[in-house]
């Protein structure tokens, strides 16, 4: 049985004031999440991440498909109790404390008394907030907020947890925290879907991505799968490298990137032996600091599919949400 699944997921919005049309937010979505596992759902702005987690709470409902969550209807009240929710801009009444909120969280939840307060300090240790529990939410940070709301996703102990752009406004060593956290949980056996802006996290922490583009899925799959190890290219960092060295190679660098400190980059073809090629850049006078085989990065991937969907093919760099 899949944590998540979706088949022909659909979201129309009415836009416009004198004519509403329809606006696709989300178009057709299949998808299947594994469960214990850590699941990137990756895509630029607008693409349909939010929608998406939305449609799962049941915050939204679809214009059409269906979604289960552990096998059952998205939105089944005995479904809700075994799953976690942080929102992407969490907003709380900010008069309280963090332990406040959380124990009241924790009533609805049907925890009391000792296993309460204890369950809340476990949490706020969990996400590394220390004698700040005790301080109004409105004294908070924006990074202080986002750790309260991926606590209150934790209280009941869930089995799936739904994350909107867990990273957002934590410094990066509350985004190692949070990525430690994540980990953790996988390891108890929890599903971890979370959706995310920075590609590196994700390659790091996911198993599994989905990434979508204009509402649509655009790829998914293992990351053993979608990123070969090896595309035959090598990429070679040297220093002492001038102008008269580079033009002296012609075809045998396919491109040369100048670095600080009088350092380049320089990626060779596919068909170029590195080995010949580090001697003959020794004997002109360079220092070879580092020969590199080029992998595929999800950040290549994320690109030519995002920028393909856009209808830009060939570019490498580029998105948007």
């Amino acid at each position: 049985m899949s944590a998540i699944e979706t088949e022909g997921l659909t979201k129309d919005y009415l836009v416009g004031f004198w004519r509403p049309r329809p606006y696709r937010a989300l178009d057709a979505l299949t998808l299947s999440v594994p469960q214990g596992e850590v699941f990137g759902f990756l895509g630029p702005n607008g693409a349909g991440k939010s929608t998406t987690l939305k449609l799962l709470m049941q915050l939204v409902f679809p214009t059409s498909g269906r979604a289960e969550i552990l096998g059952r209807p998205a939105g089944d009240p005995a479904v809700k109790r075994r799953i976690g929710f942080l929102p992407e801009n969490p907003s709380f009444y900010d008069y309280l404390t963090a332990e406040e909120l959380l124990a009241y969280f924790a009533g609805l939840f049907g925890l009391s008394g000792a296993s309460r307060t204890a369950r809340v300090a476990q949490v706020l240790d969990e996400v590394g907030l220390g004698a700040e529990r005790r301080m109004r939410l409105r004294s908070y940070s924006k990074g202080m907020i986002q750790r309260v709301g991926i606590a209150q996703a934790l209280l009941n102990q869930p089995e799936v947890v739904l994350l909107d752009e867990p990273m957002s406004g934590l410094d990066p060593l509350g985004r190692r925290d949070v990525r430690q956290m994540m980990l953790r949980l996988r390891d108890r056996g929890c599903t971890v879907f979370f959706s995310s802006h920075i590609l590196s996290d994700a390659e790091a922490l996911c198993s599994e991505v989905a990434i979508l583009a204009a509402g649509r899925l655009v790829a998914a799959g293992k990351l053993s799968e979608l990123l070969p190890f090896e595309t035959g290219s090598w990429e070679v960092i040297a220093a002492d490298v001038d102008e008269t060295v580079l033009a002296s190679f012609g075809s045998r660098v396919r491109q040369a990137t100048r670095l600080a400190g009088g350092r380049y980059t320089l990626e060779l073809p596919a068909d170029q032996h590195p080995e010949s090629f580090v001697q003959d850049l020794a004997a002109k006078g360079a220092h070879v600091i580092a020969l590199n085989r080029i992998r595929g990065t999800l950040e290549d991937l994320y690109a030519r599919k995002v920028m393909a969907a856009d209808g830009r093919d060939g570019a490498e760099h580029g998105g948007r949400r």
